[in-house]
């Protein structure tokens, strides 16, 4: 949502609601600042700063940066006479709690406009009433990056990650992500063809966004590895800023992204395998939820149908044993950049104009 107010900013007056610390990064555009902790006090700050905002500012489109926005969006749309947009995650319309299905998804149907950020969103959306003619895809982007010398070599350093095989896990510790199943039926194919590979897993566990049984998924993938005897191939190294983030992208040979279908979870698009493409990183995933929008079947690296580990294991190792992994990597890259965020900004510029237009008329 950031990119999408600067990309808004560079044709429209905006005034912007974001969660503390948002006005440091848009110094120059009109911000609000809601606690986006609790969720209770978030709920109720965002409903009371927006009514005013709206009042003074008199939008002609009021943009909701999720689903969870959505009724506070529509109330200030409608104090004003203006359109809303909505745009909407997977989990946004999967979320199964009776008060979010009450009270949130008929906002989200409410919408002049849905922008979904995948092909499987976006059938979410119309699965939950969301009618079909008021909808539209819109992928997020990705930054392009540039290798800088040394990059890889001083991430491995840093890490003591030796000369072998990185596999890389970029995001959340949730059982979403599929790391403890990838660990259990993958690795153990992967490690005796390359014994000095790692797994180097990028991310923590985030109790305020943990789904179902993630509590202490860590420690349950540590177990786990040293009792299949592949503990030294798997190395957990937590949250870390942006530029190690590319390092790493740049260090690994592959990202691997084994998602599971999980009941009131969703992948809705798969953001993490677009950035690992525009660092010429090949993704190796399961063919889950919005994950064929971000992955291009032997373009960008492989899908594979979902739980098929034997198959994913096997693309994996042709990954690493692939004999030109340049041009693996140069395809990535030219992949990825279709997912710009010039062409991001360009599409709901194009869209909120649309909408304005047809409201006008």
């Amino acid at each position: 949502m950031l990119h999408a107010v600067r990309e808004f900013a560079k044709e429209f007056e905006i005034a912007v609601i974001a969660p503390a610390g948002s006005a440091a990064l848009i110094p120059q555009i009109p911000t609000t600042e809601v606690s986006a902790r609790p969720l209770a006090r978030f709920f109720c700050q965002t409903l009371a700063r927006a009514v005013p905002v709206a009042w003074r500012f008199k939008p002609d489109v009021v943009f909701a940066g999720s689903g969870l926005t959505a009724p506070f969006a529509w109330v200030a749309a409608k104090l004003v006479h203006a359109r809303m947009v909505v745009y909407v995650h997977g989990l946004d319309l999967i979320v199964d709690h009776p008060l979010y299905r009450w009270l949130w998804r008929p906002f989200i149907r409410r919408a002049d406009l849905c922008l979904a950020n995948s092909r499987n969103t976006l059938r979410l959306a119309v699965a939950a009433g969301v009618d079909a003619s008021r909808t539209a895809i819109v992928h997020p982007g990705a930054e392009e990056s540039l290798e800088s010398s040394g990059t890889s070599a001083e991430f491995r350093a840093r890490f003591a990650l030796g000369e072998g095989p990185l596999l890389l896990s970029i995001g959340r510790l949730i059982a979403r992500k599929g790391l403890l199943e990838f660990v259990e039926n993958v690795l153990p194919t992967v490690v005796p063809c390359f014994p000095n590979a790692r797994l180097v897993v990028l991310g923590d566990e985030e109790p305020d966004l943990l789904q179902g049984n993630s509590a202490g998924l860590g420690a349950r993938i540590r177990a786990r590895a040293a009792e299949l005897g592949i503990a030294d191939n798997v190395r957990f190294i937590g949250a870390q800023s942006d530029h190690i983030l590319s390092a790493a992208y740049w260090a690994a040979d592959a990202h691997v992204f084994p998602v599971r279908e999980v009941a009131g979870d969703v992948e809705g698009f798969g953001i993490v395998a677009v950035e690992a493409a525009a660092h010429g990183l090949p993704t190796v995933a399961f063919d889950v939820g919005g994950v064929a929008d971000a992955v291009r079947d032997g373009v960008s690296g492989y899908t594979v149908p979902a739980g098929d580990y034997a198959l994913f294991a096997t693309r994996l190792i042709d990954v690493l044993r692939h004999p030109d992994a340049e041009a693996l990597r140069r395809q990535a890259r030219d992949f990825a950049a279709t997912f710009s965020w010039n062409s991001f900004g360009a599409q709901i510029r194009e869209h909120v104009k649309n909408l304005a237009r047809a409201a006008v008329r």
